[in-house]
């Protein structure tokens, strides 16, 4: 059975990092794995990776290991390896500053949205049609404070929603992969956070 799709989470590297808004991405793609009984181990592409059939479909779990700026320098390779060409086999699961903490929404395309893990995704595979599974993790008081918000650890309170909001885009992953991202968009971008 063919690779149908590549599921990327977004994050960076390394301790300091793990459960930051900024990695939110990467906590789905371990969700993923566990759910599926794999381990990603790293690979070739700069990316840590698991082959894995998932409701039937198999896929490749991936982690970049090259800093979420730098993330298209690991998705570009992993795609043509796999023979993935239309950008509709590529899911990307990141956080997302326009939303409000733990808010899941699903779509394909559109803006970057100031996140620079898709600006190198999009530069490196020259579209942005891909799919995406967005993770609301709220916007900082103010600007300065960009990269101290997305890559500080949380109060209790929002990681409980993001631990939540985890599972819901692991389960969104999952309706875009068996129904289609029409069917996921009719779920989960109406769809309010439940918190129990």
């Amino acid at each position: 059975m063919a690779v149908e799709a590549l599921v990327v989470g977004l994050g960076n590297p390394g301790r300091q990092y793990e459960r930051t808004r900024h990695n939110v991405g990467a906590e789905v793609i371990d969700e993923l794995a566990r759910r599926a009984g794999v381990v990603l181990k790293p690979g070739r592409d700069q990316a840590t990776v698991a082959d894995c059939a998932i409701e039937g479909v198999r896929v490749v779990l991936v982690f970049p290991l090259t800093y979420m700026n730098e993330s298209g320098q690991a998705v570009r390779p992993l795609m043509k390896r796999h023979g993935l060409t239309d950008p509709g086999q590529l899911i990307v699961v990141h956080d997302e500053l326009d939303l409000a903490p733990g808010v899941v929404r699903v779509k394909v395309g559109g803006g970057l949205a100031g996140n620079n893990g898709l600006r190198s995704i999009t530069a490196h595979l020259h579209t942005q049609d891909y799919v995406r599974v967005r993770i609301g993790i709220g916007k900082p008081p103010s600007r300065e404070h960009g990269a101290g918000h997305v890559l500080s650890k949380l109060p209790p309170r929002e990681r409980e929603l993001l631990d939540v909001a985890v599972q819901h885009a692991a389960d969104a992953v999952q309706v875009v992969l068996t129904d289609g991202v029409d069917a996921a968009q009719r779920i989960y971008n109406t769809k309010t956070l439940d918190p129990a």
